[in-house]
C-alpha cells in the first residue's frame, strides 16, 4: 500500500477482537479474536477508496479462510473493517469485482470497525526495514510486490 500513489500513511495493527491493547504475543495465541491488519490513510483526491480496496484484493489471497501462505490462524483472516456505510458498500463492491481474479470463492470478512490497536514499533514498516535481513520478506512479501508491479498497480523500486 505504501507504494500506491496517494497513500499518506500505513499503520500495522490489530482489530476485530475482544482484548484491549493486545500484544503480538497475545495475538499469536489465537485467542484474542483480533486479526493482523493495516490502517491505511490516503488522499481521496489522488487515489479512490475503490482503488485501495482493489489493491487489497490483489495483494493477498482472499480465498483462504484463516490463512495467508504458510501463516495459519484466525489472526491471518482476510478482513476489511469499515467505518461507515459508504465504506461497507465500497468493500462489498470490491469483493464482487475481485471474484473475477480468483477461481475459489472470496472469504473476506467485511465487518464494522470497533477499535484499531497499533502494533508494536518493530512491526511498523516491516518489509522496508527487513527485506534484506529476513527471508520471510523475500519469500512471502516479495512475490506480492512483484505481482502488483506486473499488473501495473505500483512501480518497481
Amino acid at each position: 500500500m505504501q507504494r500506491l500513489p496517494g497513500i499518506k500513511k500505513v499503520v500495522s495493527g490489530y482489530s476485530g477482537g475482544h482484548v484491549k491493547n493486545p500484544t503480538y504475543e497475545q495475538i499469536c495465541t489465537k485467542l484474542t479474536g483480533h486479526a493482523e491488519v493495516v490502517r491505511v490513510d490516503f488522499d481521496p483526491a489522488v487515489v479512490k477508496l475503490e482503488t485501495v480496496l482493489d489493491v487489497f484484493f490483489v495483494s493477498h489471497d482472499p480465498t483462504t479462510l484463516n490463512q495467508q501462505g504458510a501463516d495459519k490462524g484466525p489472526q491471518y483472516r482476510s478482513v476489511i473493517f469499515y467505518a461507515d456505510d459508504a465504506q461497507k458498500k465500497a468493500a462489498t463492491e470490491a469483493a464482487v469485482r475481485a471474484k473475477k481474479e480468483w477461481e475459489d470463492p472470496i472469504v473476506t470478512e467485511i465487518s464494522p470497525l470497533k477499535e484499531f490497536y497499533p502494533a508494536e514499533d518493530y512491526h511498523q514498516n516491516y518489509y522496508n526495514l527487513n527485506k534484506d535481513r529476513n527471508p520471510y520478506c523475500s519469500v512471502v512479501i516479495g512475490p506480492k510486490l512483484a505481482k502488483l508491479v506486473k499488473k501495473g498497480v505500483i512501480k518497481a523500486e
